[in-house]
């Protein structure tokens, strides 16, 4: 009796390793699946569509009433919007850098705005941040920037230098004139290395430049990422004549200051509209992701519309930081979901990179939107946000700026030689009532906190070393 019970005991435990070896090779075929599924077309191409000075009210979906946006509403409305996304900073360079590391600028180099002379310059980006287009050209993504740059004017810090396969745009901060493409009479246009001298409105180069890159990206087996930079609306307010004579026509007693920013918004719209028009010629729109947002808020003074937030462009107040932003992606985003969820846009690399599957770099200060973008979850984990800038000239005579938010509080210093305010923006979300005289607990707090957060920042370089 007991030779058959020891042969079934051996059965037995041979079926079992049997079963074990089965399982193994289905685990090893569905990861292999699952590798390949990421590694090819499946993994969506991105495009990243970031603005310059656009308001939180400059848009029809935020609420604006004297202008037409029809492309990026459309856009908004087939994703999720934002109604309470920030940019890192209240200026340009800053914020492209958290936007393309995922870090806190001031963390990679860049605490204020790159410039062409070196007495006016407020930033160096970090040689050893990795970038958005390095992570993903590792995972098989072709990269192309097409745009506004302002990461830096020579090696090692050009597009090309950081993980972009294509470079096609303007180097610099700011262009002096739309049409010209100068800046301190230096021309900044490059294709790749190249020094190039197109003509016409910038805005329509870089919505060519797109349209043009998608097309060529039609037959390629890897997926893309496409950085579309726009430097409208920003300075110098310079829409083609006729669209400011079509906003003029159309919106009866409009000022003509107003006039011209409307007229340069709704012109970088059809752009905008005409990029996610190739995307669907070439049949690339139902695999691809596209992000909208600005890179801070509206410049005040030259017809910019934050809503009802307080102040523009350069402040620490909601007004500078609050921004227009949304995510699409067909068939994964459900469309006209709306989150009031508090991000910022540090959180779009990590974001990126887990849908995209790709490794991100531990150090990274943002975090994946992911599970509010598929709505697996509504409320991301609380988190301390900090806003820093630094800038020269005799208002902020090199010094630093800054502002961080705990919850429902809010601490400001909005020039260097202004005492830090305190705000509840639950209850106060203008901002008019200065509260670091009344709840001076709340005050310490936040103030201790801040403390630290600039001692990290002051321990990066932020200039070139001789």
């Amino acid at each position: 009796m007991k030779q058959p019970l020891t042969l079934s005991i051996a059965l037995f435990f041979l079926l079992g390793i049997f079963l074990f070896e089965v399982r193994a090779l289905e685990d090893f075929a569905n990861n292999q699946a699952l590798s390949k599924n990421l590694e090819g077309r499946n993994q969506p191409n991105i495009v990243l569509i970031v603005v310059d000075d656009l308001g939180y009210g400059d848009l029809s979906s935020y609420g604006a009433k004297d202008l037409k946006t029809p492309n990026i509403d459309a856009l908004i409305s087939s994703g999720m919007k934002f109604t309470n996304a920030y940019a890192n900073c209240p200026v340009c360079s800053p914020t492209r850098a958290s936007i393309l590391t995922g870090r806190y600028p001031e963390l990679v180099g860049v605490p204020g705005v790159i410039r062409t002379h070196p007495e006016n310059n407020w930033g160096y980006l970090s040689e050893d941040s990795e970038l958005l287009p390095s992570i993903l050209k590792k995972n098989r993504y072709n990269t192309a920037a097409v745009g506004k740059w302002h990461l830096g004017l020579e090696t090692p810090n050009r597009p090309n230098d950081r993980g972009f396969d294509f470079f096609q745009g303007f180097l610099g901060d700011m262009m002096d004139d739309y049409y010209h493409h100068r800046r301190h009479k230096i021309n900044y246009m490059r294709k790749n290395l190249e020094e190039i001298d197109p003509k016409g409105h910038a805005t329509d180069l870089f919505t060519e430049w797109s349209q043009s890159y998608i097309r060529s990206q039609q037959a390629q087996s890897s997926p893309f990422f496409l950085y579309l930079a726009y430097n409208a609306p920003h300075t110098p307010i310079q829409p083609p004549k006729e669209w400011l004579e079509k906003v003029k026509a159309r919106e009866q007693g409009i000022q003509d200051k107003r006039a011209k920013l409307v007229a340069l918004i709704e012109h970088m719209d059809q752009g905008i509209g005409k990029v996610i028009s190739t995307l669907k010629e070439t049949g690339a729109a139902k695999d691809t992701l596209i992000v909208f947002v600005s890179d801070n808020g509206g410049q005040v003074n030259v017809g910019g519309n934050n809503g009802n937030l307080r102040d523009g462009k350069q402040s620490m107040y909601e007004g500078g930081i609050r921004v227009p932003m949304a995510i699409a992606w067909p068939e994964k985003i459900r469309r006209g979901a709306v989150s009031d969820q508090r991000v910022v846009t540090m959180d779009l690399l990590p974001t990126l990179g887990e849908i995209t599957g790709s490794s991100v770099p531990d150090q990274v200060d943002g975090i994946s939107l992911l599970e509010i973008l598929t709505e697996a979850k509504s409320n991301l984990p609380d988190r301390d946000l900090f806003f820093h800038r630094r800038e020269g000239g005799n208002r902020y005579g090199g010094m630093i700026t800054n502002a961080m938010i705990r919850g429902d509080w809010k601490l400001v210093r909005n020039t260097p030689f202004s005492p830090l305010e305190l705000f509840n923006l639950k209850e106060d979300p203008l901002e008019s009532k200065d509260l670091a005289s009344v709840n001076k607990k709340k005050f310490n707090e936040l103030s201790a906190a801040l403390r630290k957060h600039i001692q990290r920042g002051g321990s990066v370089p932020w200039q070139k070393k001789p």
